[in-house]
């Protein structure tokens, strides 16, 4: 289950992707980001700064600043920003790619039948959402009312 910090990051992510996709667009300012995205304004200021320190938006200051996407939206994987911004997403320690730990009531990591059926569940995880972009939730909508009928 991802976050509330996650969600407001993709909400505030996917008005920054609109905004880039306008034939003139404009920095946000937090204000208007939590406008658009229905998002607390109190919770952007910091959510935004970890995600520009991983290099997906700019902040830009003086009086028409605010911020940009930098990245294309194909370019943003949701796995590295949820990884960003939850942290590790394995539900077992001992399966963490970036935060290994081996459990410490485990006396067999190679025997161990709880990890064996959370691996093959979590590798069939990371096959979709490390698959997943920015651009995917861009067209999510499209596909929702191809699907729906809409």
């Amino acid at each position: 289950m991802i976050t509330q910090k996650m969600k407001y990051a993709l909400k505030a992510l996917l008005v920054l992707a609109d905004e880039a996709a306008k034939p003139q667009p404009e920095a946000l300012t937090i204000e208007e980001i939590a406008k658009r995205s229905g998002t607390p304004k109190r919770f952007l200021e910091h959510i935004l700064l970890e995600v520009r320190n991983a290099g997906v938006i700019a902040s830009i200051r003086g009086r028409s600043g605010g911020y940009t996407l930098i990245k294309k939206p194909s370019d943003v994987s949701i796995s590295e920003l949820l990884r960003t911004i939850d942290g590790p997403i394995a539900p077992l320690p001992c399966l963490s790619r970036r935060a290994y730990q081996r459990c410490e009531d485990c006396t067999d990591e190679a025997t161990c039948r709880i990890r064996k059926v959370f691996a093959e569940v979590f590798w069939s995880y990371l096959l979709i959402i490390d698959s997943l972009t920015l651009e995917d939730m861009l067209r999510s909508g499209d596909v929702a009312e191809q699907v729906l009928g809409a």
